[in-house]
């Protein structure tokens, strides 16, 4: 599942042995409309944040608003979420040799699933208050929790609809069907375009003192997202109806549920670790100047859109074999496929990172600064962008170690892990709030956010090589050595190209404009010297990445 908001990810599928072997074809086949899909929903989810920045602005509204917006999230990964995506697969799988073909511990997950979410919701609707008041420090008079309160109680039902779209998933994922869960997200994001659009034309604004939960437009974002979740949790049952699954209430727990009971505790800490960092990181940013988490939350949007797109893609094509290796204990294998997927990564995602390092300001500005954002909050989102963005190959790092962890059935390292990250993580975020002008929190908090993910990628790696052994390590620093390189001549060339460009630019073009022009101009120029010396330089991984994302793209 993908949220929505920064900081947090669900767990990596674990491998299940043999049990498991039988989707890996199917998925590896799916992977090319899979990354299509995947482009698209994120293409549409980035229009719809676009959008809310142009109708609400960077402001107080979408501050409050975004952190609600993170609550269904963190409830749901706190209720189900991190195990679900860890065990619930495996055990569909392994179910499927029932004499039922597993439709009886299909439908006892779906109830207990179910009337877990159900309870949770209720409790967490009941808890709004105290919630936002969690995650908001509003003493210095720059966030307003009474309007995330009242957002919260519109949007915190999404829990049932998150929960039902991931369970629904895993049955489907179960037997080979990809194609529904990679859609809905879309369909989710085109019901929430729509919403804000409505919500720019319904007349007058929201009331920030008093705020009054019968606001129409207050109305019309809370409930219109919610039902976008619906939606697209709702999406999902024609084609389970096509494979012939039927729900029945059933109740019960299945005792091979147990089996990974140790396990599943170990996911929840990760997930609980990981929220402790969340808290603290959004009290720093409404504690600073208004609208730091509504730039936060695009910045992050902006960071992850690169590892989304060709990370996951690359990843989801190498993961069946890491799921093999582990699963016949062949570690000399496990190593191979873990070095590779290092070096794709690394060769991918360098050049995509020095883009956004040199041009992070002017897409700030290009896609933020209309309607009711303003260049000055914009430029501020890039800048954050741009001072984070080295940490996008430590983050993808950590999420393929991470899986390498969950393929060898240990759930307590990578909580181990996410423990010294917080640790790291917190002191810098108060030093953060500490030492910066309010309206500067936000590019330290999204620098100390890229800094925890290359403390994660370093530990992991330290902890892979001690239950390992070699992990052809020098390769993959010989291969980062010459990305980085590569990287930084491109935004050096860029750099200059950007000089001449403002020479020759007339002052009447005004920021929007220039931003779009410098933008084009230093995204392509980074690009192509840094792609040009990579070929150049031979890396030999550069090839295969570029073929796997060709047929990737080819694939329908």
């Amino acid at each position: 599942m993908t949220t929505r908001s920064g900081g947090t990810s669900p767990a990596p599928a674990m491998s299940s042995g043999t049990g498991a072997r039988a989707p890996q074809p199917s998925l590896a086949k799916a992977s090319g409309s899979m990354a299509i899909a995947t482009l698209v929903s994120r293409i549409t989810g980035f229009v719809w944040k676009i959008q809310l920045a142009w109708v609400a602005g960077l402001t107080v509204v979408n501050d409050s608003f975004t952190v609600a917006n993170t609550l269904p999230n963190i409830v749901y990964e706190l209720l189900l979420g991190g195990v679900l995506a860890s065990v619930v697969v495996p055990l569909l799988v392994r179910a499927q040799d029932d004499p039922d073909g597993g439709a009886g511990y299909t439908n006892r997950l779906l109830t207990v699933g179910m009337t877990l979410l159900l309870a949770g919701t209720a409790i967490a609707v009941a808890l709004a208050p105290l919630f936002t008041r969690l995650y908001m420090d509003d003493s210095t008079g720059q966030a307003n929790a009474g309007l995330a309160t009242a957002f919260a109680y519109l949007l915190l039902p999404e829990i049932v609809f998150y929960g039902l779209f991931a369970l629904l998933s895993a049955i489907l994922q179960a037997k080979h069907v990809f194609g529904p869960t990679a859609w809905a997200p879309v369909i989710n994001n085109v019901v929430i375009m729509v919403t804000i659009g409505v919500y720019a034309v319904v007349p007058g604004e929201i009331s920030l003192d008093p705020v009054r939960m019968g606001d129409v437009k207050l109305l019309v974002l809370g409930l219109g997202v919610t039902a976008g979740i619906a939606v697209q949790a709702v999406m999902l049952l024609p084609a389970l109806r096509r494979v012939g699954f039927r729900f029945r209430w059933t109740w019960g727990i299945d005792s091979r549920l147990k089996e990974f009971g140790g396990l599943a505790l170990w996911i929840l800490g990760y997930v609980a670790i990981s929220q402790v960092g969340m808290v603290i990181t959004t009290r720093v940013l409404t504690a600073g100047a208004a609208g730091g988490a509504a730039i936060y939350s695009n910045a992050w949007l902006l960071f992850q859109l690169p590892y989304g797109v060709i990370g996951v893609s690359l990843l989801t094509a190498i993961m069946p074999r890491l799921s093999r290796a582990a699963a016949d204990g062949d570690t000399e294998r496990l190593i191979d496929d873990l070095s590779l997927g290092s070096r794709l990564s690394t060769v991918m995602l360098v050049p995509l990172s020095a883009v956004l390092t040199i041009a992070g300001s002017a897409i700030g500005v290009a896609l933020f600064s209309y309607g009711n954002a303003g260049v000055a909050n914009a430029e501020r989102l890039g800048v954050a962008l741009a001072f984070s963005a080295f940490g996008i190959l430590p983050y993808a790092l950590v999420m393929l170690q991470l899986r390498v962890f969950y393929a060898m059935k240990d759930a307590r390292t990578p909580t181990l892990i996410m423990v010294v990250m917080t640790v790291v993580k917190i002191p810098l975020l108060y030093l953060v709030a500490a030492r910066l002008r309010p309206e500067d929190v936000v590019i330290g908090v999204m620098l100390v956010n890229a800094l925890s993910f290359v403390v994660g990628a370093v530990l992991g790696q330290m902890w892979l090589w001690v239950r390992l052994g070699r992990l052809q390590s020098m390769r993959v620093v010989r291969v980062i050595v010459q990305t980085v390189l590569a990287g930084g001549t491109g935004i050096a060339v860029a750099y200059g190209a950007n000089l001449l460009l403002r020479l020759v630019l007339p002052d009447s073009a005004g920021p929007r404009l220039g931003a779009w022009l410098e933008m084009t101009v230093q995204g392509l120029v980074t690009i192509v010297v840094a792609f040009g010396l990579l070929a150049l330089f031979r890396v030999p991984e550069l090839q295969p990445a570029v073929a796997r994302i060709t047929r990737l793209v080819r694939r329908r």
